[in-house]
């Protein structure tokens, strides 16, 4: 499955998450992980990875000092070369997109063995009561085919009266 950019598509899920915030269902919590359960079927982040390609992770500290070792350089020559401050927060990004960490000819993550925290997580489909996410996730929907497959299915399921799980 690849990222969805048909708003045809796309509209109806933001409309869902929208109603969601106002009004969460009953029972939200086992519905979001009922359709999470699926969300990977089908999918291939090599084939997709645009998470990498168009977004940034937040980058703790540890992230930093566990990347800057494992490359053999510095922790700040590694925020001089690849990284920003976001304003007002003590959190760091990336300086551009694509990921510097990422191999575009094979979707593959140079440090993924020490990749920062954000990325091992994400999309973060259960990482936290759905309710906690649900900005992430509409923010998502349109960047990770497995975000997009666990909200259409939420939708599905709510719609079809299966919210007594």
């Amino acid at each position: 499955m690849k990222v969805v950019k048909e708003s045809h598509r796309l509209k109806p899920l933001f409309r869902f998450i929208t109603r969601l915030k106002r009004n969460a269902p009953r029972g939200l919590q086992s519905i979001a992980t009922k359709a999470s359960n699926n969300a990977w079927d089908g999918i291939d982040c090599l084939s997709c990875a645009n998470c990498c390609k168009t977004m940034t992770p937040t980058y703790t500290n540890a992230d930093i000092k566990k990347i800057a070792s494992y490359l053999k350089i510095s922790t700040d020559e590694m925020k001089k070369k690849w990284l920003k401050k976001d304003r007002g927060t003590v959190k760091w990004l990336n300086k551009t997109t694509p990921c510097q960490f990422l191999d575009l000819k094979t979707n593959m993550c140079n440090v993924y063995e020490v990749r920062p925290t954000d990325c091992a997580g994400f999309p973060h489909l259960t990482k936290k009561r759905i309710m906690e996410y649900i900005d992430m996730h509409k923010q998502n929907l349109d960047q990770c085919p497995a975000t997009f497959k666990m909200v259409a299915e939420m939708n599905k399921l709510l719609e079809t009266g299966i919210s007594h799980l």
